[in-house]
């Protein structure tokens, strides 16, 4: 049976896709403010294909949850008011939210910065038949971490692995673990989600002058902004060297939040496909047992 809406957003994930061994540079490679071929008239087809998405999703959690196979762990990146949030809200708003663990990456106890650094992240992984977001992730290792080398003085790290090779290191890392969890069937789906430093400004403007945002706004938000260009270098980097044939990044434009939803569900829905989970079928003994449920609770009426 046809489903609504796959072939058109499929299309559209193959737009966003880093290419393995691709050399990013951001902002030209990637436009903040695209929205395919969606034009300022078209909110209503718009809002039907984010829906079409959100159904395939529904569909396609449910028969992940019944196989109890694999797992899908959908990691969500980006700067101070890039949408992480309102993705997991609006494009996720159909799942099951029992098959599903939202996880928000905060600043590290000191438990954590006592193990290696991706200890925390896989306490965290999801389960076989669970879809897992981490809100922010691991590459807040390289992102993070790296605009503000003074942090790696909290993870204790022996003095010889501190050289300036440490961000390659932690990219070959990266890419042997996410290999591992692909290959014991957890499919990584990674998006950045890409705003445009205008737009940022909005968006924290808003924040400040609408008292039911206050909450989501502090000073320290600001004190960042003046890190942006050190944030898209580390950025464009990331993108370089991670993005692998098993665990491909995909640049979600963002300015607009109606498309970044779209495009965020229909990379989704695309690893999903791709995994392509199916019911159980029974067994005999199954189908027996089923067959005698049925003529005991028929027998009843």
């Amino acid at each position: 049976m046809a489903q609504p809406g796959l072939k058109r957003l499929r299309q559209l994930t193959a737009r966003f896709r880093v290419e393995p061994g691709a050399s990013v540079k951001l902002p030209k490679d990637f436009d903040p403010g695209f929205t395919a071929d969606f034009g300022k008239d078209d909110a209503g087809k718009a809002q039907d294909l984010l829906q079409q998405g959100i159904a395939l999703l529904t569909e396609y959690q449910d028969r992940l949850a019944a196989q109890d196979t694999h797992a899908l762990l959908v990691v969500l990146q980006g700067l101070d008011a890039a949408g992480k949030d309102s993705t997991i809200k609006h494009v996720m708003s159909g799942m099951n939210p029992q098959w599903v663990d939202v996880h928000p990456f905060k600043v590290p106890s000191d438990e954590e910065l006592n193990h290696d650094y991706l200890w925390r992240y896989e306490q965290k992984l999801p389960r076989r038949g669970m879809i897992g977001i981490f809100n922010r992730s691991h590459y807040e290792e390289v992102l993070v971490v790296r605009v503000h080398p003074e942090l790696l003085d909290t993870q204790h790290l022996p003095a010889d692995h501190r050289d300036s090779d440490i961000w390659k290191q932690r990219f070959k890392a990266i890419n042997a673990w996410e290999r591992y969890l692909a290959e014991n069937g957890i499919q990584l789906v990674k998006l950045f989600l890409n705003l445009s430093r205008e737009e940022q400004r909005q968006r924290f403007l808003a924040r400040i002058d609408k008292p039911q945002k206050n909450w989501k706004f502090t000073a320290a938000d600001v004190r960042e902004r003046a890190h942006w260009d050190a944030y898209q270098k580390a950025y464009a980097d990331v993108l370089t060297n991670t993005s692998t044939e098993w665990a491909p990044w995909y640049v979600i434009p963002a300015d607009h939040k109606w498309f970044e939803r779209i495009a965020a569900a229909a990379v989704i829905v695309d690893a999903l496909v791709r995994i392509d989970p199916r019911y159980p079928k029974a067994t005999s003994q199954q189908r027996r047992e089923l067959a005698a449920a049925r003529r005991e609770l028929l027998a009843e009426g």
